[in-house]
């Protein structure tokens, strides 16, 4: 019974980190990267499709994107919706192939970004811990239906908070070579 507590919380735990490690992936550092455009959604014949299902995005050099769609008409509308996205990057357009150079960070941009990794960092963390509070939970229902005894809910207990510590230290790497990566020049 136990053994499947502990695999629920393995898995919404590590849930949490991948949610957290896209999430950073998604960030624009001083570096090109796909992940940063594959997401965004341009309108195709009225469908809201994402660039990576509707061209073959490459990175030619470490500061340049480049977008090839598989259909030129869609030129148009793919450059329109990097310039909607919130990345404030600017798409140069030759009619076949878009470029996005991504500038070099400032100083300033640099320290703002640390703090929303720090934040979201963060996030990950309360959500970590709002898991185990939910296995808790089941754990007291779990005696409570005399299903394990008093002693078998302390070892678990004592075994759920060692894992949510290795969660939140997993985090903190997750955030330490984010971070690290940031402020890179």
């Amino acid at each position: 019974m136990l053994d499947a507590v502990y695999s629920d919380l393995n898995d919404r735990m590590n849930k949490a980190v991948e949610t957290l490690e896209s999430e950073y992936k998604k960030l624009r550092t001083g570096r090109a990267s796909t992940s940063l455009v594959e997401g965004i959604r341009a309108d195709y014949y009225g469908t809201p499709t994402p660039l990576a299902q509707l061209a073959t995005l490459t990175i030619p050099d470490p500061r340049t994107i480049v977008i090839q769609p598989w259909d030129t008409s869609a030129v148009g509308e793919i450059e329109k919706a990097i310039l909607k996205s919130d990345l404030g990057l600017t798409p140069m357009n030759d009619g076949k192939v878009i470029r996005i150079n991504i500038p070099p960070l400032t100083a300033e941009r640099r320290r703002d970004l640390v703090k929303i990794v720090k934040k979201r960092g963060e996030e990950s963390k309360i959500a970590v811990r709002n898991i185990r509070r939910d296995i808790l939970e089941k754990l007291k229902d779990l005696k409570k239906d005399k299903t394990i005894s008093e002693d078998e809910q302390f070892r678990a207990q004592d075994e759920i908070q060692k894992i949510t510590d290795d969660f939140v230290k997993k985090i903190d790497a997750v955030f330490g070579t984010k971070e690290k990566e940031i402020l890179e020049t």
